[in-house]
């Protein structure tokens, strides 16, 4: 029990835009996610003009998003039924379970 009260302290934590805290354990950038993988978005790092311009293109807190390909450092995607492409150092900013 006490293991478990350190590691959950230990763990990284950042909040969603709706500022409920997010563990960051078992969560990676979408960046590495590989192609044919279906994860969730769990948050978006960033300023708040990096987080509307990925929200506006689909990537919100539990979205479901499937990787299709990568292709000259771009990441393909498809979010919400739509095959959008994001560079790879905004897909570094979508975090994923």
């Amino acid at each position: 029990m006490e293991k478990e009260k350190i590691a959950a302290v230990a763990a990284p934590s950042r909040t969603t835009c709706h500022g409920k805290a997010v563990s960051l354990k078992n969560v990676i950038p979408l960046s590495m996610v590989r192609a044919g993988e279906r994860v969730k978005v769990k948050s978006i790092s960033g300023k708040d003009d990096i987080r509307r311009f990925l929200s506006s293109m689909g990537f919100v807190e539990d979205a479901e998003v499937m990787v299709v390909s990568e292709m000259n450092g771009n990441v393909i995607v498809k979010v919400k039924g739509t095959r959008v492409a994001v560079s790879k150092s905004m897909a570094n900013r979508v975090l994923t379970t």
